[in-house]
């Protein structure tokens, strides 16, 4: 079993996302799950996790505001929000990204990690708002 990460907008997931991304979790059948403990997506995805029954670790940012905190199995070091994004990354084998939009934005913490994992040639799939996906460097 696999460990997957999640990034996401503080926006939350569209209903199409949060379908797709309940469609995955169950596919991939994870040992653990990975998110950043924010407001929004991190929080929905949360829901999907802890429904389908999988041990979820929080990797939460330093700005309190932005926290949702979530009842977690396991949370980690509090980081700077970027770094907590790399480490999220670096925790896991497959990566998926749920943005607000098909248009990469430069001052985001999501495309920022997605930018991250295309860096490092981590597996990725981005759910875009429609509920497609675009898989990067993945074959499932």
């Amino acid at each position: 079993m696999m460990i997957v990460g999640f990034t996401g907008t503080r926006a939350g997931m569209t209903s199409a996302q949060k379908a797709t991304v309940a469609s995955y979790l169950e596919t991939l059948d994870p040992k653990t799950v990975h998110h950043g403990d924010c407001l929004g997506a991190d929080a929905d995805f949360h829901g999907l996790a802890r429904d389908a029954g999988f041990y979820v670790i929080g990797h939460p940012c330093d700005l309190a505001s932005q926290r949702a905190y979530c009842d977690l199995d396991e949370c980690r070091k509090v980081l700077r929000p970027l770094v907590r994004n790399e480490n999220i990354v670096d925790s896991s084998e497959f990566m998926i990204a749920c943005p607000k939009s098909k248009t990469e934005e430069q001052r985001s913490g999501t495309w920022a990690t997605i930018r991250y994992c295309r860096k490092k040639v981590h597996p990725l799939a981005i759910v875009w708002p429609d509920g497609s996906v675009s898989l990067e460097n993945w074959n499932l």
